[in-house]
């Protein structure tokens, strides 16, 4: 019978927890050590914290360098934060201690160009360790890069490429809802635009994916942040916004290469939006035009995507990889 493989859970939040009950339900995985800082989880059953069917057996611990010394994991699944800057020093952590790493942080996505030096240094380490790491998620990660560089596989050329992911946000997780301003006054919402705490991440690393995947080289990449404002009072399970008061963030990306905008993303994300669906129109021999209604799931899907990515970065050459590296990723048993 072959060996489970051992995986670390790195960050126990919504999206780690998510990830934590899904790992439970698969075939040839265990979960063997859990790192978290917050007061309020360490030292509890990671079942418990996580809201798996039941305890697991597995204390929490804000000792990264003990839980990943002793745990010797083939994999950490690591979900902390947004930012490459705060985390890189954690997954160096887990290179150092000869794991390979899936990450959710957005920054990791794609981060040759938007932080190279980190990405260079991450680089550099995994292949000295014979590990792989990988950065990954729904938005960046699927449905805004890896999903349209997939479609163009069946056209003989493109021209262009739009995506468009409209998301109710009264959905998803409250770190988000308040990442995105949901609740916020609008000028309360502007000036937290201007200090980058309101703001999807990730839409910058999505562009500079798919053009490093098409082979066009990007002459500037430029975004525009925006509020939604609520037309009547909406509420989700974590909080309520008042008519007038912001909803959510209409964000757009836009990737120009000779002089043409070749790349759109708009990602529209706020509590109580109509439609949701998930749209990539590609213009090009032949054109394609697909459309998900209803759109993809964030939280869900991320920690589906974390977790199907085991098998492939297992067999993948060590180094710091992106999704249009890897395989096509496929649900696991």
């Amino acid at each position: 019978m072959t060996r489970p493989i051992k995986v670390v859970q790195y960050g126990v939040g919504p999206i780690g927890s998510a990830i934590v009950k899904l790992l439970t339900g698969k075939q040839g995985v265990k979960i063997v050590g859990a790192i978290d800082i917050d007061r309020e989880k360490v030292g509890k059953d990671l079942g418990d914290v996580a809201g798996a069917p039941k305890p697991l057996g597995i204390c929490i611990s804000s000792d990264a360098d003990e839980v990943l010394s002793e745990a010797k994991a083939e994999v950490v699944l690591h979900s902390t934060t947004s930012y490459l800057n705060v985390v890189s020093p954690q997954i160096l952590k887990c290179v150092k201690a000869r794991s390979n790493v899936i990450s959710t942080c957005e920054e990791l996505a794609y981060p040759f160009e938007t932080n190279e030096k980190i990405a260079l240094k991450l680089d550099r380490f995994a292949k000295r360790y014979g590990v792989t790491v990988l950065g990954t998620g729904v938005n960046p990660g699927f449905v805004m890069d890896t999903l349209p560089i997939a479609l163009t596989g069946a056209c003989q050329n493109v021209t262009r490429i739009s995506v468009t992911r409209i998301v109710d946000a009264s959905k998803r997780r409250l770190p988000l809802q308040r990442k995105i301003g949901a609740g916020l006054t609008p000028e309360e919402f502007q000036r937290l635009v201007q200090e980058r705490k309101v703001r999807h991440v990730g839409l910058e690393e999505s562009i500079r994916m798919i053009a490093a995947a098409l082979g066009w080289k990007l002459e500037r990449v430029e975004e525009t942040v925006e509020p939604v404002i609520a037309e009547a009072d909406v509420e989700s399970q974590f909080l309520k916004v008042a008519k007038g008061r912001v909803a959510g963030v209409k964000q757009v990306g836009r990737g120009t290469v000779g002089r043409r905008e070749a790349i759109t993303l708009d990602l529209q994300m706020y509590v109580g939006a109509k439609e949701p669906r998930d749209s990539v129109v590609i213009e090009g021999v032949p054109p394609i035009d697909m459309t998900i209604r209803g759109g993809v799931h964030g939280d869900l899907a991320t920690a589906a995507i974390a977790v199907n990515s085991i098998p492939k970065v297992l067999k993948a050459e060590p180094g710091l990889l992106t999704m249009k590296d890897l395989p096509v990723l496929s649900a696991i048993p």
